[in-house]
């Protein structure tokens, strides 16, 4: 992954710094541990090439091979809990755009978080945020999308999916991360 060229993203803070791992148990785990003692700047991102132990809906799993997208943006506004009403499905939403932008495919949203292609799943979306007295302390954005994905485990070749496996092209990686954290701060700063 070039991490240069994602710092190429036409954002003003969101992506300006980016941590990443080669393997890791969880980019949202690691996030919420930075987060917490406020040990990085608001818009840094995690990336991560592989994910031992990524994190889904309800605590599932995720899995993560290689030539996919895990990663976290760590923010902290200064904003009330309720702004964040509906967050989730504009980040779908943002991603949707994204795809479509660059590649011409259409994406479905099933809600309340997950991005289908051909009826599979492609892409899971992650918010969490603690807060205190109804103030946002930190607010964790994660996601995971099957860009070039070719295998899949047993227990989800039939329900998971990839750009790759659908349409037998290869994907950039960095750019489809590139335009959605542009498409994300423009939400963002529509709420914060």
């Amino acid at each position: 992954m070039n991490i240069e060229e994602i710092k190429e993203a036409k954002t003003q803070y969101i992506g300006k710094h980016i941590i990443y791992y080669p393997q890791i148990d969880s980019t949202h785990k690691k996030a919420e541990e930075l987060a917490k003692n406020k040990k990085v700047d608001s818009g840094t991102i995690l990336i991560a090439e592989e994910q031992t132990a990524g994190i889904g809906t309800k605590g599932r799993s995720w899995y993560t091979g290689n030539e996919n997208i895990a990663m976290t943006i760590i923010l902290f506004p200064d904003a009330n809990l309720q702004v964040l009403e509906g967050l989730t499905i504009r980040l779908a939403q943002a991603m949707q755009e994204t795809i479509k932008e660059l590649y011409g495919y259409d994406l479905e949203i099933k809600l309340p978080n997950d991005l289908l292609f051909h009826k599979k799943k492609i892409c899971g979306i992650l918010t969490q945020c603690a807060s205190q007295e109804g103030v946002i302390q930190y607010l964790l954005i994660s996601i995971g999308f099957n860009v070039n994905e070719e295998k899949f485990p047993e227990n989800t070749k039939e329900i998971a999916t990839s750009l790759r496996k659908e349409t037998k092209n290869i994907f950039s990686r960095e750019k489809i991360i590139q335009k959605w954290i542009e498409k994300v701060e423009q939400i963002l700063n529509s709420i914060f």
